[in-house]
């Protein structure tokens, strides 16, 4: 299932760029940092921006994968708004409201952020670390969860720190 969902989201993104490297350096950031947590968390993690970023409908992905990798991509996939600040407002509102088996798309959020930071670091990109830094707070209040995925957030906290 993890090869079936690294395909399909390779192919949607197609030529998708994450920074000067092709999207799927992003996706396999991501997929490992959730490695240790399962398959269904990879699944996820290489399923995470399809909706956002691209045709396929979460619909797609239910017919594909399953509801609740479906349901946890929905969770994951952007509130429309007309700027950043507008779309994560009510992303995270989306996301603070999540329990359950659906807070494996928390866990997905959390290794799809520290993924970034990582990058940021690595490619320089102060100016963005900058906008994760200021977000943290409010991400935090909605994302974490105790005992979900502690290792990430102990990273993320480090780094962002």
């Amino acid at each position: 299932m993890i090869i079936k969902a690294r395909e399909f989201a390779i192919l949607h993104h197609g030529d998708q760029q994450y920074g000067v490297h092709p999207y799927s350096v992003h996706l396999d950031a991501v997929a490992s940092i959730t490695s240790a947590y399962g398959e269904s968390a990879e699944v996820v993690a290489y399923l995470h921006d399809v909706v956002e970023d691209t045709q396929v409908s979460t619909a797609d992905i239910e017919s594909i994968f399953g509801s609740l990798i479906a349901d946890c991509v929905a969770i994951l996939t952007d509130e429309p708004g007309e700027n950043r600040k507008e779309r994560k407002v009510k992303t995270y509102q989306k996301m603070a409201a999540v329990t359950g088996k659906a807070e494996l798309a928390l866990l997905v959020k959390t290794a799809d952020r520290l993924a970034n930071v990582r990058a940021c670091i690595l490619g320089k990109n102060q100016r963005l670390l900058d906008i994760y830094k200021s977000e943290h707070k409010v991400f935090c209040q909605s994302v974490y969860r105790e005992g979900l995925c502690e290792p990430l957030w102990v990273e993320l906290n480090e780094i962002i720190a």
